[in-house]
């Protein structure tokens, strides 16, 4: 019974210490302006899932921003910016595989190029409408 115990009690203060340790995370917001349609959305999607630290990812085709919550220490913004970019899309500071982008549905490329997409969208405002 004194053995059973002292299990119990060790089993509980090794718990407390283990879930005592938190993980740095953070959520960025990328600019993804060359993405436009929902294909575009699963293809960032299960391209980003497959590195170890990105927790999830929400992209925003329609104001061109990609959401990601990862680890930091696992992996970094940079890798996740030039994974985006290897898939074919810009992402902020780094430009689009050339590549890759070939390699993309019809569906997914810009209208000069032969794709589906009329014309490029606008940059996301980031900044706050100043107060009169």
């Amino acid at each position: 019974m004194r053995n059973l115990i002292l299990t119990l009690v060790a089993f509980i203060s090794f718990s407390f210490v283990a879930g005592a340790q938190t993980k740095a995370q953070l959520t960025a917001n990328i600019n993804t302006p060359d993405v436009a349609c929902a294909a575009c959305e699963t293809r960032i999607t299960s391209m980003l899932k497959r590195y170890d630290g990105v927790l999830a990812v929400k992209v925003y085709y329609r104001r061109g921003i990609t959401q990601v919550k990862y680890l930091t220490d696992r992996v970094n913004i940079e890798t996740i910016k030039t994974a985006i970019a290897n898939a074919g899309y810009d992402a902020d500071n780094i430009t689009k595989n050339e590549e890759a982008y070939k390699r993309l549905p019809k569906t997914c490329k810009k209208f000069e190029d032969g794709g589906a997409h009329p014309k490029p969208r606008p940059k996301p405002v980031t900044d706050t409408i100043p107060a009169d």
